[in-house]
């Protein structure tokens, strides 16, 4: 039997956790066994959960529905292998937010929840957000903080505030850098709260610093590669990491080289691991220029140094 959610309050996310994407089929809808096959195969190389309905699933262009379906073939795969999920959850409004967080009861192990996007509220806006949020919420929360996509950027003084908030269990940091603010944050993290990094190519100078993981698109494609990089960094095998981080983190340039998450798609369609490249509009399928330069940072990474 799964644990009870509210054991996670206490404990650290610690791993790569694969937000997967959506993958369609021919016809245009959600083709739920390839995303079931996706889900087995990247625990089985080792991530230490899935996160449904994250930036790379797509969510925006999913009907209600079909995230129910995503989610329902999560959370039955990380039951059967017993790994975590996190379903991303929320979005400018609190009180919507609050009511997509008490739809994840029975089905996830936490919540991925966005600095409210577009509003740019203060940052006294964002903790009383931030507050209601997790006085409602059944799951545990990892906040994103991800300021190209919401415009707000949040100082080290408000997330250290977040991180000490009951409820609050780690963050996604996807900053664009390792800046003074990150910098700041990670010398003073309270115990047993998770920076879980969300820039792939950043990932190794995150856990430099003491980030326990990383929620990646990237690892779909080197799930093990990933998890060996966090291992490497836990025994202190430095030289080693340095190197494998240095390999990834040329294949999440490529990765991110057009919008998220089409080149991904593009690589996992030519490996036959899901039917179709296809995205939704508004994005676009990734370029041929593209895939190929992803799929030969991919092969020169699976060659070692």
């Amino acid at each position: 039997m799964r644990q009870p959610v509210a054991m996670l309050k206490g404990m650290e996310l610690h791993g790569i956790y694969v937000p997967l994407v959506t993958p369609f089929a021919e016809d245009g809808e959600v083709a739920l066994g390839a995303l079931e096959s996706l889900a087995r195969s990247v625990l089985m190389e080792g991530a230490a959960g899935l996160v449904a309905l994250g930036t790379t699933g797509e969510p925006a262009t999913l009907s209600p529905e079909e995230k129910r379906q995503v989610v329902e073939v999560c959370a039955r795969v990380c039951r059967e292998r017993g790994a975590r999920l996190i379903v991303g959850a929320g979005g400018s409004d609190t009180r919507q937010s609050a009511a997509a967080l008490e739809e994840l009861a029975q089905v996830a192990d936490a919540a991925l929840v966005p600095v409210p996007p577009f509003v740019r509220p203060s940052q006294d806006g964002v903790l009383a957000h931030f507050t209601h949020l997790t006085e409602h919420s059944p799951v545990p929360l990892v906040v994103y903080h991800i300021p190209y996509r919401t415009g707000q950027a949040l100082g080290a003084g408000t997330l250290r505030r977040l991180c000490r908030m009951p409820g609050i269990v780690g963050v996604k940091l996807a900053t664009g850098s390792v800046d003074e603010d990150t910098i700041e944050l990670m010398g003073d993290l309270p115990p047993d709260f998770a920076v879980l990094a969300g820039e792939d190519a950043f990932l190794a100078p995150l856990l430099a610093l003491g980030a326990t993981g990383g929620i990646l698109a990237s690892a779909h494609l080197a799930t093990a590669q990933f998890v060996e990089l966090l291992e490497d960094w836990d025994k202190g095998n430095l030289l080693h990491a340095r190197a494998l981080g240095h390999r990834l983190a040329a294949l999440a340039r490529a990765v991110f080289a057009e919008p998220n998450p089409a080149v991904v798609k593009a690589v996992l369609a030519a490996q036959g691991r899901i039917p179709t490249p296809a995205v939704r509009l508004p994005l676009l399928p990734a370029s041929e220029t593209a895939a190929a330069r992803a799929s030969a940072c991919l092969d020169a990474l699976s060659e070692g140094p």
